[in-house]
Order: structure tokens, then C-alpha cells, then sequence
């Protein structure tokens, strides 16, 4: 049994173990996001981007990268969070990146399936033209209906 911490790495050990992955012949896919406060939407979601492929890397926005896209956040640290996305038995490999966008990430492991929700648009989703190029597949899963981290805050806000 792998410990969750073990499933925690840097970009070159990640890296390298997609390399072995590959070697062995598993199809990895690739999805990225905060995953602030983990709900059933983004278990859901998690579970069908791993049910794509053989192995799933979850790319995680360190704290300052996500106090860039969304200000007053981070509500949970990034230790936490990747702490909670390891523990899950569908993730296989999590790594945190401070860029923007994760497309060095991408470059760095060149996933067979770049995965992200319904919401976003195949053309829309950072690194697809890459993983194409590559001959993998950009794909997009259905989301669960009225899941979603701004809505929890909101409802915490109002009391309800």
C-alpha cells in the first residue's frame, strides 16, 4: 500500500515516475485546479478523470498562485490540500506548481489524456495544443450540478 505522502512530488519526480509509468505501458491523465475546500464535485470529477486512463497526476496551485486568481484565498494552506487530494485511492500522483497556468507541468510530464470539467471548452484548456501534438486526448467530464467551493463559502457566509 502506498502512504498518501508518498504521493506527493515535485515536478522532476513526477516527471519521472510518468516516465516509468509510460514504460510500463499505463495511459496517464493529467487535471489540475486549487481544490480548496474538497466537496463531491471535485470527487466526482476526480474519479471519472482517473477512470480515462491507468494512472491520474492532480496538479495543484501553490498558495500564492491561487491568492493570484482568487483574492482571499486560499481558504485551506497548500500542505493541506495536497494532503487531502494524496489521500483520495483514484489520485495517484499530486504536485504543486506556482506558475499561472500549469503548462510547464504539462510540458514537464506530457500526459496520453489532459482532463478538465464540462465547464471549460476543449480549445480553452491550458497545454491542449501540446498534449495533441503529442497524440494524446484533451477531453472534458461532466460536472455534478451546483458543487462548487464559492458556493459553500457563500452559503457559510449566510449562515445557511
Amino acid at each position: 500500500m502506498q502512504w498518501s505522502k508518498d504521493k506527493i512530488m515535485g515536478r522532476a519526480a513526477v516527471a519521472a515516475t510518468v516516465a516509468a509509468w509510460k514504460v510500463e505501458g499505463r495511459k496517464v491523465v493529467f487535471t489540475n485546479g486549487c481544490f480548496d475546500l474538497l466537496h463531491l464535485g471535485h470527487v466526482d470529477y476526480l474519479e471519472k478523470a482517473r477512470h480515462l486512463g491507468d494512472a491520474l497526476v492532480v496538479g495543484v496551485n501553490t498558495d500564492t498562485s491561487v491568492s493570484c486568481l482568487k483574492p482571499g484565498r486560499p481558504l485551506q494552506d497548500e500542505v493541506s490540500r495536497t494532503r487531502i487530494l494524496a489521500s483520495l485511492l483514484f489520485v495517484d500522483a499530486v504536485v504543486l506548481f506556482d506558475e499561472p497556468t500549469p503548462l510547464a507541468l504539462i510540458e514537464a510530464t506530457l500526459p496520453d489524456i489532459l482532463v478538465k470539467g464540462d465547464d471549460y471548452a476543449i480549445s480553452g484548456i491550458v497545454g491542449h495544443e501540446l498534449v495533441l501534438q503529442n497524440g494524446g486526448q484533451v477531453l472534458t467530464v461532466p460536472l455534478v450540478a451546483g458543487y462548487s467551493t464559492t458556493r459553500i463559502v457563500e452559503r457559510i457566509l449566510k449562515g445557511s
